[in-house]
């Protein structure tokens, strides 16, 4: 890798980590290329992203960032997820990990707070986005179910009544 590249590689992930809800740091030793292509797939489609960098230059891009005490987790074969949701990326990665013991969270970032291993799992427990917004749109049409329920049964009881009536005539 030139030096252009390496320059253009830094201020990418600088740009990453100022601007990402959570990063996830894992080392990845012995993984090989087909195990390190499914995990960036599943990361992917959970909507994040996977980067592996050299360590110097993910540490120099840390610089002035939020993040920037990650640094000391980046040692050895390490591993970058990331995304903009601030679960998405950490629950990949934590589920991938229970399937593949080559794969170690270290830690993570979302935000000024800095995860340690416990703190990724814990994150990747927590519903995402989008179920959270299902959850607020289900308590929030509830209400309005029970106000239409409500409101309808003295009609329904009133026609139960009056086909009860009327099926007792019918047999008399």
């Amino acid at each position: 890798m030139d030096r252009a590249a390496k320059s253009e590689l830094v201020t990418t992930l600088h740009g990453v980590f100022k601007d990402t809800g959570v990063v996830v740091v894992a080392h990845n030793t012995g993984m090989v290329a087909a195990q390190s292509a499914d995990f960036r797939t599943k990361v992917k489609a959970a909507g994040g992203t996977v980067k592996v960098a050299k360590n110097k230059l993910a540490q120099l891009a840390l610089k002035e960032t939020d993040a920037e005490p990650l640094s000391k987790l980046l040692t050895g074969p390490t591993i970058l997820a990331f995304s903009k949701d601030p679960i998405a990326a950490a629950k990949a990665a934590v589920a991938y990990a229970k399937g593949n013991d080559k794969l170690v969270i270290l830690g993570g970032a979302m935000g000024k707070t800095i995860l340690d291993a416990n703190g990724v799992k814990a994150l990747a427990e927590l519903p995402s986005l989008d179920e959270l917004r299902a959850k607020i749109i289900g308590l929030l049409n509830a209400p309005a179910t029970k106000i239409a329920r409500t409101v309808k049964e003295p009609g329904a009881k009133l026609a139960r009544v009056i086909q009860a009536k009327a099926s007792k005539d019918e047999a008399a």
